[in-house]
């Protein structure tokens, strides 16, 4: 009887087994020579331009400016280290032997000419939202891009993560393949903008918690999260900030890098604003500010500038420099409030009072410490602005007495914990 039992059991495994790897295998899609860059119009190419910025591609596969989208650069995960894809026509390290076919199935649902499924790094979560055309028009433009050789490095995921025949059981569980539905009790502009925050834009990989599989937690969707050592923070009603994103705050940040009741981007951010959307339209962003300040439930215009202004006072009326001041008073004061300190009813963008700044408000304070230490570069932020870093000026000690100081005194969140660790922890 037990040889039976345990014989039963070898030909379930067996069974089960070979039913995955039937719905796991992927069939291979025939190389093609790669297309001339004059088979696409100038209008389709440009199409695409805008929809590879809106997905920021170049940014994750670049790692040399001088070879964009060539691939190589290093994303650490919890399971390992992967290294993005040469996306160029090169037709031996890129995707130039891949047909329009195989591009839309990576895009789609995950999976590569040669059939091997795609790591999620790769959000084609999102890209299967995007509408044939897209589609369309992003390869277009990516076929039409100086062709590159390069190969990146190898991933060095730990086992059993570096299976990709495994992903086809993540994809079960996490994985919704469709396009992008139109919700109609909602506005045109409000649909345009989900369009690009839930397919190109794939804006939720960075602004929701991940679970122990590396899925987004749909249950904190938008929620923020730690990204790149960035915080990118919620987007939705439990952002702490005190003024909403409204649409005209929302516009101001997308458009020019940031605003006056938000500050300014920086990090994974300011590449996203300053790189991936400087070619986006202005009604693209109108309708993605549109959307965001539906999710982030904001209040009317009037009423943000009431509150940023109520925030302002309120950081003033607790500060009272005198000889007994304490040492992140003091810094705040000679180091920081020349340059930071606005009227209540007038802020300034180019010099954000830390009142409104999202990253003092923020459950974490690993933003607010990197911008302390390496300052803002011309970059990032907001056109002809900078900040001077603070790494050699101030030591560990100092840097958390002044960012405690500002959190205590200029929002109603509570103490960040281990302070002067967690800056040691991000020197350069």
């Amino acid at each position: 009887m037990f040889k039976k039992i345990v014989g039963g059991l070898v030909a379930l495994g067996i069974l089960v087994l070979a039913i995955f790897l039937i719905i796991a295998w992927e069939s291979s899609i025939d190389p093609i020579t790669p297309p001339n860059p004059d088979a696409f119009s100038e209008e389709q190419i440009k199409r695409g331009e805008v929809l590879a910025g809106l997905g920021n591609c170049e940014t994750c596969h670049t790692t040399d400016p001088t070879k964009p989208l060539a691939g190589g650069r290093a994303m650490p995960t919890p399971f390992g280290t992967l290294y993005s894809t040469n996306i160029t026509p090169d037709p031996n390290t890129g995707i130039g032997q891949w047909s329009e076919a195989a591009f839309t199935r990576a895009m789609r649902e995950g999976v590569t000419r040669s059939g091997s499924h795609l790591f999620p790094a790769f959000p084609y979560t999102h890209f299967t939202k995007l509408s044939d055309d897209d589609i369309s028009d992003l390869y277009a433009y990516m076929m039409s891009q100086p062709a590159i050789q390069a190969e990146p490095p190898e991933n060095t995921l730990e086992f059993p993560f570096n299976i990709r025949l495994l992903l086809a059981g993540w994809k079960l569980l996490f994985f919704d393949e469709g396009r992008y539905e139109t919700d109609t009790s909602k506005s045109v502009a409000w649909n345009r903008g989900a369009y690009i925050a839930e397919g190109a834009g794939h804006c939720s990989a960075c602004h929701t918690p991940r679970n122990a599989l590396g899925a987004e937690d749909a249950g904190k969707a938008w929620d923020g999260a730690i990204i790149n050592n960035w915080y990118a923070p919620a987007l939705n009603a439990s952002n702490r900030t005190p003024a909403g994103w409204t649409e005209t705050e929302a516009y101001e940040y997308l458009r020019n890098g940031g605003s006056p009741f938000h500050g300014v981007a920086v990090g994974s951010m300011a590449d996203v604003v300053h790189d991936g959307l400087k070619q986006a339209p202005d009604s693209d962003l109108r309708a993605l500010s549109v959307w965001l300040s539906d999710l982030a439930q904001a209040s009317g215009e009037q009423q943000a500038g009431d509150s940023s202004a109520s925030a302002i006072r309120d950081a003033q009326n607790t500060q009272n420099p005198s000889a007994m001041m304490d040492e992140g008073e003091r810094l705040f004061t000679y180091a920081c409030a020349a340059c930071h300190y606005n009227e209540p009813d007038s802020p300034n963008a180019l010099r954000p009072d830390m009142a409104l700044n999202s990253a003092i408000s923020a459950p974490t304070p690993v933003n607010l410490i990197r911008v302390t230490l390496n300052g803002v570069s011309l970059k990032e932020g907001m056109p002809e602005a900078m900040m001077p870093g603070f790494s050699q000026a101030l030591n560990d000690r100092q840097i958390a007495s002044l960012l405690a100081y500002l959190r205590s005194t200029h929002t109603d969140q509570p103490a960040w914990a281990n302070l002067e660790q967690q800056v040691r922890d991000q020197r350069p």
